[in-house]
């Protein structure tokens, strides 16, 4: 099982965000991904928000 990460920089946002996330499983990035568009993009809990999140998902590490 590989790793599995999200980059900010790669979503379309008014925000400039430099977070990249990176976690062992799907679900467990996800999680992450929705507290932080919670809070820092003010994005509500939504199923839509979950699938956007899962269908920018990218298998490996960030670019530094």
């Amino acid at each position: 099982m590989g790793r599995k990460y999200i980059d900010c920089r790669q979503i379309s946002s008014d925000k400039k965000c430099s977070l990249a996330m990176v976690a062992d499983t799907e679900n467990e990035l996800v999680e992450a991904a929705v507290q932080h568009a919670i809070s820092f993009h003010k994005h509500q809990d939504t199923p839509e928000l979950r699938q956007q999140i899962r269908s920018v998902i990218k298998d490996g590490n960030p670019p530094a």
